[in-house]
């Protein structure tokens, strides 16, 4: 009797071990996706685009199931949320793979093209992969900013599911967390692991506001809160990074030896604008002529920023923009956004901005930073006083206690989402919440040093006080980059 009640109960874990298995498989069919090299599974699930009107236009939000190596698997399996707001995670999967080798060996790994963004209905403006190929003249001047904009706007509103401008205001993180939900059910997943950067790790808080019993763990990469008021805060981390680079090259001997006047030269680039100027453009390679902006230097250091070994050359292309030669700092600000998988869908990027930080900027507390100013908010608030708005719960914007735990890691020289973001939202989350930084890391710390490893076992650990306890002093050791002085320029005479 014992034996035969025994057997009954082994069978019946193994029942409920295998659904989720049973369902991702009849829910997804085979595919292939660029820069993966084995097959994987491709689904979609259909979401009206309104929820207030179940039976009204729908939009099919697709996913990408990498299966996990091992027979085994566990049924937990880890979505990735990607950053922008507008960029696909889809897109990524290629790229980011490797970081999640381990992960992957007994987990699927999920990437859900949220809706707007990729192959879920995007708001995608223009054609992305040629998205980085627009004339510099148009990337310095405000004005045809807005212009294309109003224009992307316009022409979005009436693209089939959308059928009038305020459609626009369906693309929230609310409702995208609603979506993602819809996704772990029909993968038949009980609990799911969140893996956000950046603008993903707000989808994650959000999903974890509306769905907190579906959650197992999650990680926060660059951690964008949703009470951080984008770009009101980019000026004032912008600036902290930037201050912090000069300083790193004034304690750096060869870069002080190369650029012993840099300070002098930024503020001389700076009041010389705008000029006129000529420079190759970083993808096409084409010379064209433009009116350089005190925009579009802004906008360039702070890309560049981003990631401190291409920020290591911004001492030596500030010292060259400053003597009239800008094709160095044209290059770098342009480099990030040239990589694979990196584009935006700017419809969807403005949808989420217009209704989530726009109507907060009046009352932001983040003091503007003394070069960067208002300048990029003043573009947002142009663009957004006629983007239509989607409606935005109240309590989006606050935090709960966490029951579950949550690894958050910044960047210490990170110029959007530093570590003041994290720590305050840590002390919201409570004792699940664990705080790293990795002081010499920029925007996006999962593929820097041990970072993968760590997170592998915060998400593999056997239960939750192991998760937390994780040893995180080899992030610490990640050394800052030294400046990139060119030979000619550093040698002595």
């Amino acid at each position: 009797m014992t034996r035969t009640l025994l057997a009954a109960a082994l069978a019946a874990l193994l029942a409920v071990a295998a659904a989720p298995a049973r369902a991702a498989d009849e829910a997804t069919t085979p595919c292939r996706v660029a820069g993966l090299r084995n097959e994987v599974r491709c689904g979609q699930v259909r979401r009206p685009l309104d929820p207030a009107r179940p039976a009204g236009p729908q939009i099919d939000v697709h996913y990408v199931v990498v299966p996990a190596m091992a027979r085994r698997k566990l049924p937990d399996p880890v979505f990735l949320l990607a950053g922008g707001p507008g960029q696909s995670a889809i897109s990524l999967a290629g790229s980011v793979m490797p970081l999640f080798q381990r992960l992957n060996n007994r987990r699927d790994i999920v990437f859900v093209d949220q809706r707007g963004t990729g192959r879920s209905a995007p708001l995608a403006c223009e054609d992305e992969a040629k998205a980085g190929e627009a004339a510099l003249a148009d990337e310095a001047d405000p004005a045809r900013q807005f212009a294309r904009m109003a224009a992307c706007r316009d022409r979005l509103a009436t693209r089939a599911p959308l059928a009038a401008p305020a459609d626009l205001g369906f693309f929230t993180t609310t409702l995208a967390m609603q979506d993602l939900d819809a996704v772990r059910a029909q993968l038949g997943a009980p609990r799911i692991n969140l893996l956000g950067a950046s603008y993903g790790t707000r989808a994650a808080l959000e999903y974890q506001r509306q769905f907190p019993d579906r959650l197992r763990r999650s990680v926060l990469d660059g951690v964008a809160p949703a009470d951080m008021v984008l770009p009101v805060s980019f000026s004032t981390d912008g600036q902290q990074a930037f201050d912090a680079l000069l300083a790193a090259c004034e304690a750096e001997a060869e870069c002080t030896r190369a650029h012993p006047t840099l300070r002098a030269d930024w503020k001389a680039l700076l009041a010389g604008l705008p000029r006129e100027v000529s420079a190759a453009h970083p993808l096409t390679g084409r010379i064209e002529r433009f009116t350089l902006t005190r925009e579009m230097v802004l906008g360039a250091v702070r890309g560049t920023l981003y990631a401190p070994w291409i920020a290591a050359a911004l001492p030596t292309a500030l010292h060259e923009a400053a003597q009239g030669r800008v094709d160095g700092l044209v290059g770098l600000g342009g480099l990030l956004g040239a990589r694979k998988g990196m584009g935006l869908a700017m419809g969807m990027h403005f949808s989420v901005v217009c209704a989530e930080d726009v109507p907060r900027m009046a009352q932001a507390t983040d003091p503007p930073g003394a070069d960067f100013g208002r300048t990029l908010g003043a573009l947002y608030e142009r663009v957004c006083a006629s983007w239509p708005r989607g409606a935005v719960p109240e309590a989006f914007y606050r935090l709960a206690a966490s029951a579950t735990p949550v690894l958050l890691l910044s960047g210490g020289l990170d110029p959007i989402t530093p570590p003041r973001h994290a720590e305050r939202v840590a002390r919201a989350l409570g004792a699940q919440a664990r705080s790293v930084v990795v002081p010499n890391a920029g925007h996006g710390v999962m593929g820097v040093g041990c970072a993968r490893d760590l997170i592998q076992r915060f998400i593999d650990a056997a239960d939750n006080a192991a998760a937390l306890a994780l040893d995180t002093s080899c992030l610490v050791a990640v050394p800052r980059p030294p400046a990139f002085v060119p030979l000619q320029t550093g040698a002595t005479p």
